[in-house]
């Protein structure tokens, strides 16, 4: 069972850096086994940056859900198993040319990751984990 988040762990890891966030999403994500979208009847939330067209990602509910306010507040947050993000997530949205926003602050600020570069360093941060026999 994944562990809820506490108010001093929310607010810990939110004054993070971009790449101190992103290192906690890949080990999170790993960890629970689960990356959480925002979606809403037509679909994922998007954020454009002025070169890509973006789906932001989150390593627990709790901040996916801090995002479903103002414009997106209609938005649930979902969890996606990583063997279906490996199966069909990485692949869909690389033939539709988007791109990943790793654990957006809340003034969308966040590392961006191609479906393969992310891929890749969930699929790193997996073979760790397992070698160092711990969670």
């Amino acid at each position: 069972m994944v562990q809820a988040l506490d108010e001093q762990q929310i607010k810990l890891v939110l004054n993070y850096d971009d790449a101190q966030r992103a290192n906690y999403f890949l080990k999170e994500v790993v960890v629970n086994n689960e990356i959480w979208i925002l979606k809403d009847e037509h679909g994922c939330v998007m954020l454009n940056t002025e070169d890509e067209d973006c789906v932001p990602v989150w390593p627990n509910k709790e901040f996916a859900q801090a995002w479903a306010t103002d414009e997106w507040q209609e938005c649930q947050a979902e969890a996606i198993s990583l063997s279906k993000w490996f199966s069909h997530w990485s692949h869909g949205l690389a033939d539709d040319e988007l791109a990943l926003v790793v654990f957006p602050s809340q003034n969308e600020q966040g590392l961006v990751f191609y479906p393969d570069e992310l891929e890749q360093e969930l699929k790193n941060k997996q073979k760790n984990q397992s070698a160092k026999g711990q969670r």
